[in-house]
């Protein structure tokens, strides 16, 4: 059964899914980015791998950037949680060694990337990249850090923002261009920005 999603879902309209269905569809679109890139990805092409429809997915979602981004919240909610108990440095230092796994390893990762990359051309996909996934996560990451200030374990010097830039950045330059993200590079970026 899929985690429960904490983002907010948007509204929609149309006969309930068929949760078989939807998360047919879902796979399909995650396993056809990761095989052919964005650009070849079609509603069509998930259509046929997922053996529904063409009205059913435009039924219940408008693009394939918003069927991405449903796989991306599901896969990261279940593979990438943001932690929620007690923050300390290691906590937060193995939340974004996670983070740069995901990016480099998991294909859900690489849809992350992919819609990255798009929103770089596509006002449409970064405002809803944003709205549904960045935003909503951003919030959690914030979270996680100011109970870590708050323990002592982690230092304010730098706002909440400019930290999580300060680390997330340089994860996701090497991922989208194709270099390794190693641990020792997280744990440097971890260490100069977090340690009191």
């Amino acid at each position: 059964m899929p985690a429960a999603n904490s983002q907010p879902r948007r509204a929609r309209s149309g006969n309930q899914r068929d949760e078989a269905a939807r998360l047919a569809v879902l796979h399909a679109a995650d396993d056809l980015l990761v095989e052919h890139g964005f650009a070849k990805l079609t509603i069509e092409a998930i259509a046929r791998t997922a053996g529904v429809a063409k009205q059913t997915i435009y039924r219940w979602w408008p693009s394939k950037v918003e069927i991405l981004l449903d796989t991306l919240i599901e896969d990261s909610e279940k593979r990438f949680a943001v932690p929620s108990e007690k923050s300390t440095v290691d906590a937060i230092r193995g939340y974004f060694r996670g983070y740069a796994r995901f990016v480099t390893r998991d294909p859900a990762g690489k849809v992350l990337l992919a819609l990255i990359a798009e929103a770089q051309h596509n006002p449409e996909t970064a405002r809803s990249l944003h709205d549904r996934y960045l935003g909503p996560r951003r919030e959690l990451e914030r979270d996680l850090l100011a109970r870590g200030i708050e323990a002592g374990e982690v230092s304010s010097a730098l706002d909440l923002d400019t930290t999580i830039d300060a680390v997330v950045g340089p994860i996701v330059y090497r991922a989208l261009t194709g270099a390794s993200v190693s641990r020792s590079l997280v744990d440097a970026l971890c260490d100069g920005l977090l340690k009191p």
